[in-house]
Formats: structure tokens, sequence, C-alpha cells
């Protein structure tokens, strides 16, 4: 595994995100998207998205059904589609691996192959030389970025939809099942952007409004020339800070760019924001990183 140093840890710093390249095996890498094929082949399909709606009535309940599976999604294995793959019956228009966006957002914590990646003694050992003492894992996600069809992900800060007080407190990993290219649409960041504070924030709506999540201030507008794509090999891993910018294209090439991604938060003189989207629950709070 990658031994990370002190260098860099002050590139973590100064950039707000790291590459550590073959952190993770290959046999990692593989036991993670099997696992995923088969969570796939039980997966019941959302009520929401077999919904054949006509009227504005039942496309207000499909829209609040869909909403509610979001927000009450922080401690279940989820699904969540790519727009246009059900016809208006709800049924497949494509093979149901294809149709995926995400798997969300509890896989550390009741699936056991990605607990134990999640827990594993080299992300604890990284935890400590990050100096976390007392992180929790807040949520966890598996994204395909589909082959032709896999959307763009807009210039953004984790610490919107994650927000704490103080900032600075919420880190990313992300690690690539595969290889990620340019071609098949990698990460790209603006170095440095982590020291430039936050200009918005997503948080819960009052309960029954649709969208059930509103965002407070702007983004910022950045220039496509700020970016610098940041392609990893399949067993990497990337360390995001809380606060970098960060966005990916659309995926229009043939290959999917699997990966399985999970956030951690200090814990120590910190306090999760109430408003945030996703909320510890009695059946399951933060659970420590460290066992």
């Amino acid at each position: 595994m990658a031994f990370v140093t002190e260098e860099q840890i002050q590139q973590f710093h100064e950039d707000g995100f790291l590459v550590l390249e073959e952190f993770f095996t290959t046999e990692e890498c593989d036991a993670m998207r099997e696992q995923i094929h088969k969570i796939i082949a039980k997966m019941d399909v959302p009520p929401h998205c077999r919904t054949e709606f006509s009227t504005d009535e039942e496309e207000q309940l499909q829209a609040q059904g869909s909403a509610d599976y979001f927000l009450t999604s922080g401690d279940k294995i989820r699904f969540f589609f790519e727009k246009g793959v059900f016809d208006e019956k709800g049924d497949f228009l494509v093979p149901k691996e294809k149709s995926i966006n995400k798997i969300g957002h509890a896989l550390h914590a009741y699936d056991p192959i990605f607990k134990q990646i999640t827990h594993s003694s080299k992300v604890q050992e990284l935890g400590r030389k990050l100096g976390f003492e007392k992180p929790v894992v807040v949520q966890s996600m598996y994204i395909f970025k589909q082959p032709g069809i896999g959307g763009e992900v807009r210039p953004h800060q984790d610490a919107t939809f994650l927000y704490t007080e103080p900032l600075g407190r919420v880190l990313g990993l992300w690690i690539a099942l595969e290889n990620a290219t340019q071609e098949n649409s990698c990460l790209w960041f603006i170095p440095g952007s982590h020291t430039n504070g936050l200009t918005r924030r997503m948080v819960r709506a009052p309960p029954g409004t649709i969208p059930c999540t509103q965002f407070i201030g702007s983004e910022r507008t950045y220039q496509d020339s700020q970016f610098i794509p940041v392609p990893i090999r399949k067993g990497g891993l990337i360390l995001i800070h809380g606060e970098v910018v960060h966005k990916s294209e659309l995926n229009s090439s043939e290959w999917s760019r699997h990966v399985y991604t999970f956030h951690l938060m200090e814990t120590k003189d910190t306090s999760w924001n109430k408003e945030n989207w996703l909320q510890p629950t009695p059946e399951l709070p933060f659970p420590p990183l460290y066992t």
C-alpha cells in the first residue's frame, strides 16, 4: 500500500486534494465491483420510479415519493437512477446495471465488503496521519458514471452538502475501481480553492415542501481554465478536502468509471449542522472510523 509521506500531507494542505496511486489492491477493487453486482441483482426498483403519472397531482406525489426516498437514505442502501432509463410504466429501457447513477448512502454500515474497506487498517492509519482524532463516517456512495449517459457533476464543494461548524472538518475519500481518465470522466480540481470559504449551502426545506432541499447563497462562477484534470488508475485513492472545488464532465465514452467514495468528519470540537439533508438516525448514528 502507498505509505503517506509528510510531503504528501503538506501537498494536500496546499492543494486541497491528494492522489495516492495503488492505495487499494486490484483484488479489493474487484471485490467491491462484484458485491455491487450482487446488490443490483437483488434490487427492488423504488415505487416512485414505477409510478405512471398523468395528472399534476400524481406528478406531485411522485416528486414527494422521490424526495422522501432521498431524504431517508442516509441509513439505508438505496438506488438513484440516470434520467430517461424508465418507460412511462416504470420498466427499464436499458439493462438495469446500466441504469443506475449511484447507490447510497450507507453501504459503509450495512454491507460487509464496503464496511471492511471503509474501516480497513490502511484507511484508519491514513486518518491518524492526517491528524483526525475522533472521525466518524457520515455517508458512502457507489458511483457508476455510466458510459454515454453518466451525467456531468457541476463544480461544487462537498461542504455545501455536508456543512459543519467550524468548516474544514470533512474529508472525502474517492476510490477508483476502474482507471479514471479524461475520456471516461475523471475528476477535475481547482488547486488551492479550499482556502476561499463557502458561498453556498444546501439545507432541508420545511417538511412536505418540494423540492425537499434548497440552496442558501450561490455557487461562484469558475473558468474552465482554473481546473486541472486528475486522472487516476484503478486502486488509486483521491483525498478531497470538504471545501476544494471539483467537478466531472459527462461520460461520453464507452467505458464506465466506477467509484466507491465515502466522507469522514472529525467530531472533536465540531458540530454537524442540523439543516444538512443528511442526519444521523437512532438506527445509525455516524459510526466511528477507528475500530
